[in-house]
């Protein structure tokens, strides 16, 4: 099947896009901060269904300009690439979340991104740290208070 077909949401995509990246630490501090233009295309042949190109520049006259080329199938895009391995696919939610594990498996980072009454508000972002992997005894002294 085409990807257009089986990905509309994506195909929506197509074109190019300017917008700012902004970057944070842990504590919420403004780390750093850099202009992008984001090329999405849909090559007419080739390997690739799917290649997306990001041209970073800072103030201080540093640039980027890496390609993100993806295959299609089974109704996803995936990427294996040094940058980027995984896959995308499409849902119709409006509110969409991502947890991430640490190598470690103790600590998770959650993204929220928000869209309301069609627009798109800031993200949430919540980091945990893994207390005790004893969820039962956990239990027992909540049904104890109860």
């Amino acid at each position: 099947m085409c990807i257009k077909e089986d990905m509309p949401l994506l195909a929506r995509h197509e074109g190019v896009w300017d917008g700012t990246y902004r970057h944070y630490d842990a504590a919420g501090k403004h780390v750093d901060e850099h202009q992008s233009r984001v090329i999405c295309r849909f090559p007419d042949g080739g390997p690739e269904a799917y290649v997306q190109t990001n041209q970073y520049s800072w103030t201080d006259g540093r640039s980027q300009s890496p390609d993100f080329p993806a295959i299609h199938g089974d109704g996803r895009l995936w990427w294996d690439k040094v940058l980027i391995k995984g896959w995308a696919t499409e849902l119709s939610l409006y509110l969409y979340e991502m947890i991430q594990l640490s190598g470690c498996g103790k600590k998770r980072l959650r993204t929220w991104q928000w869209i309301r009454d069609g627009e798109i508000e800031a993200p949430t972002t919540i980091d945990k740290k893994l207390v005790t992997r004893d969820w039962r005894r956990l239990e027992t002294k909540l049904k104890k208070a109860a």
